[in-house]
């Protein structure tokens, strides 16, 4: 504003001390003019009357600036007031902006229901048509997800914040890819579990190998595979690891072909000996007559015939273990039996200082076993197994009977019965 020097500084200060006083918001009002620069001090009752004394000052004429030192009361009276008049304020923004909060709930309950509605009218039409329950929950999410978002966008443009509904719209698939690469391993593991529960490569109680680990199939969860080794341990595998793994299903096929290797003497006759294994093949209840089992010549080693048996049998009735063990015993009697040599591999020591000759009085003599009738021994050596072999059971029930631990995170199974 320009000087205006027609009007004195102190008619200046005499006309507004005057208009100040008149209102009553203020206390020992002192106006000062110099130069046209207005200076007021005092005390006022509010914030607001202070700033209306700066207002007033900048718009009478002469007036250059306006320097206000005027102090807000500190008494009880006037901090009550001013607290009774920002409630009253803060009252009337509550009474404008309880309608939208109503109607932006009412919108999102709305959207919830909608939600709940199309995941279980998903659930229904997909159920028979994804047989995975991991996938099927995925895609009926990925169904359902976008009639909550849609709601709250709407309630984000119901208040006003066009802009950030926008963001929240676009910014959904950059924060899926920020939360990806911070828990990588997560969705791995949960990407493996869902490709796992939809191909289906073991079922709940099968007996599989993977990893180095051999066990019975309790549980698949979004995180790992859970097996009960036939030691009755709980294993933990991540489903990342299953799914890279080579998986060996001994359950998926109820037959399993097994092999033993024998060595005979070179002075032994090899047709001989595969025909008195094929006979003890034969006639075992365990080995199965189709495919046929082989006794083959393996390898000419250094002080023996390796042969090569192998045989097929049921892994669901008998176990490989017991049957192997029942086979390898009547193979041993039967070839000494008729004389076939089973000779050890060839040593040679050396001796560079010659052998000690040492004259002992009496040898010792052997402990005897006691309570080994002769005939209860040959009726075990012959029989198709013995007590040390179990019946040749198979041992994957009893593990399952007799483990009693409870399998960790089992509320949570993905595999099919």
């Amino acid at each position: 504003m320009p000087i205006d020097a027609a009007v004195p500084d102190q008619a200046l200060a005499n006309r507004l001390s005057a208009i100040l006083t008149a209102t009553g918001w203020y206390e020992t009002v002192q106006v000062n003019v110099e130069q046209g620069v207005v200076s007021i001090d005092g005390v006022s009752d509010t914030a607001e009357h202070r700033s209306w004394a700066t207002e007033v000052a900048e718009k009478m004429q002469g007036s250059i600036a306006v320097v206000n030192r005027l102090e807000l009361s500190a008494d009880f009276a006037t901090t009550f007031d001013r607290a009774a008049i920002e409630i009253e304020r803060l009252s009337r923004r509550v009474g404008q902006t309880l309608p939208l909060v109503v109607l932006a709930i009412a919108i999102l309950a709305a959207t919830w229901g909608a939600a709940a509605m199309v995941a279980a009218a998903a659930r229904r039409l997909l159920e028979r048509r994804i047989p995975s329950p991991l996938l099927r929950s995925v895609v009926v999410r990925a169904i359902s997800i976008p009639v909550l978002l849609l709601g709250i966008y709407f309630v984000l443009q119901v208040a006003g914040l066009t802009r950030l509904a926008v963001t929240v719209l676009g910014g959904t698939g950059l924060a899926g890819i920020i939360v990806g690469f911070a828990f990588r391993d997560i969705a791995e593991n949960f990407l493996a579990s869902l490709l796992l529960s939809v191909r289906n490569p073991f079922s709940m109680g099968d007996l599989i190998e993977v990893a180095g680990e051999t066990g019975i199939v309790q549980n698949l969860n979004t995180r790992s595979t859970v097996l009960l080794t036939l030691d009755g341990n709980h294993v933990q595998i991540p489903n990342a690891t299953v799914f890279k793994s080579t998986i060996r299903n001994y359950s998926s096929t109820p037959t399993r072909r097994a092999q033993y290797t024998v060595g005979i003497g070179y002075d032994s006759s090899v047709a001989q000996a595969q025909s008195l294994i094929s006979e003890i093949l034969k006639q075992h209840p365990a080995v199965l007559d189709q495919p046929e089992p082989l006794v083959l010549v393996d390898e000419l080693g250094a002080a023996a015939v390796n042969l090569r048996v192998s045989y097929w049998f049921n892994s669901r009735t008998y176990s490989p273990a017991k049957t192997n063990s029942a086979l390898l015993r009547l193979t041993k009697n039967a070839l000494l039996d008729a004389g076939i040599e089973l000779p050890d591999p060839a040593r040679e020591v050396v001796f560079p200082k010659g052998v000690p000759v040492v004259h002992m009085a009496e040898a010792p003599q052997p402990p005897q076993i006691q309570n080994l009738p002769d005939e209860s021994a040959a009726v075990n050596e012959t029989s198709d197994a013995t007590a040390g072999e179990g019946e040749l059971i198979n041992e994957t029930d009893q593990v399952r009977g007799h483990s009693q631990g409870e399998v960790l995170e089992a509320s949570e199974n993905l595999l099919k019965s």
